[in-house]
């Protein structure tokens, strides 16, 4: 039973390296907090469309402290096209004045000071450590969570943290930021919801999707 279980991660290792080999987040940002920003307008939105409305975001405002100092209307008419966008607005000034006024102006490496700021959860949190800070983490999101559950790495109920543990224990520690970034590609382009690629999937074999 052991060596089945160690077989198949390997064959799902092997092929995510083999369409992902260098991961990348699709995410735009140059700055610590762009970044924390960004990951938070993500929730229930994609990635194409976070970055279309960050170009603008950020362009009209540079800096954290022009950011912070912008008005709620102007936020929301410039992130409207990402939906929940009155919330999302209210959260994105909120994290800017807490980062200038609590922080120095800077992201802090902490998860439970991430995760005390508004529309940061656990799954924000784990971007901005892994990605901005290069900690190992793996983030659950939607396609996470899809692909785990279709390739047997956890079960239909299980619950984002309970996914997120499993994976903890199925990958290498030192490889979790990687196979965070390769799960999230493969379910945004060919695992996907709806019409995934299933007919040439090399993991076809030891997916629990039924057609």
């Amino acid at each position: 039973m052991i060596g089945l279980k160690m077989e198949k991660m390997k064959q799902i290792e092997n092929y995510l390296d083999y369409l992902y080999p260098d991961p990348k987040c699709e995410l735009h940002y140059t700055k610590d907090y762009e970044l924390l920003i960004a990951v938070m307008l993500s929730a229930q939105a994609t990635d194409k469309s976070v970055n279309q409305v960050t170009a603008v975001l950020f362009a009209r405002y540079p800096t954290l402290e022009a950011l912070k100092d912008a008005k709620l209307e102007d936020i929301i008419d410039i992130i409207r096209p990402i939906g929940t966008y009155n919330r999302k607005a209210i959260y994105l000034l909120d994290i800017a004045n807490t980062l200038w006024n609590q922080y120095d102006g800077c992201v802090p490496n902490d998860r439970k000071a991430l995760e005390s700021m508004p529309g940061v959860g656990r799954k924000v949190a784990n971007v901005v450590l892994s990605e901005w800070f290069h900690e190992p983490n793996i983030a659950v999101d939607t396609h996470v969570d899809r692909v785990s559950k279709r390739l047997g790495l956890a079960k239909e109920q299980d619950s984002v943290l309970e996914v997120e543990k499993k994976l903890q224990k199925l990958y290498k520690k030192e490889d979790w930021s990687k196979r965070h970034l390769q799960m999230v590609l493969f379910g945004r382009y060919y695992c996907k919801s709806q019409k995934p690629l299933c007919e040439n999937c090399l993991l076809r074999n030891i997916c629990t999707k039924k057609d």
